[in-house]
């Protein structure tokens, strides 16, 4: 059966003098400031769009991840995966980085490669992100 998460966002202003707010609705998280020096330069505190892309990706590739090995017959103790993702103003995304390291009893390097570059080709995120350049380092 279909989910369906629902955020929303307000903004006040104009896009470089304005701010903003992002209240996650589902989780009831709360609502977190944005702002346009947070996207294109220091995030003092405040949120972007793009953070909040590495949010989603680095918890869906472990999720994808963990789905693959506990498949595979060896799930993992632990994973810990962070996500980059870059932004060009006037450009807009311009690439994505996700660093995963973990503990897999049973499965040597060459595995957790194999399946941390099936995670990456298949979870939800990086095919909605496809348009963009993903890069994955181990270790």
């Amino acid at each position: 059966m279909a989910t369906t998460r629902r955020a929303s966002a307000v903004w006040d202003g104009s896009l470089t003098e304005g701010s903003g707010a992002v209240t996650f609705e589902s989780s009831r998280l709360g609502t977190h400031p944005v702002s346009w020096p947070a996207r294109s330069a220091e995030p003092n505190g405040v949120t972007s769009p793009e953070e909040l892309i590495a949010a989603a990706h680095a918890t869906c590739f472990s999720m994808a991840l963990s789905n693959g090995l506990t498949k595979a017959g060896t799930p993992p103790t632990q994973l810990r995966t962070s996500a980059e993702v870059d932004f060009q103003p006037g450009t807009g995304i311009t690439g994505i980085r996700l660093h995963v390291a973990g503990e897999v009893p049973g499965v040597d390097d060459e595995g957790f490669r194999a399946a941390a570059e099936h995670a990456k080709a298949n979870c939800p995120v990086s095919q909605a992100l496809a348009a963009v350049p993903i890069e994955l380092t181990i270790g």
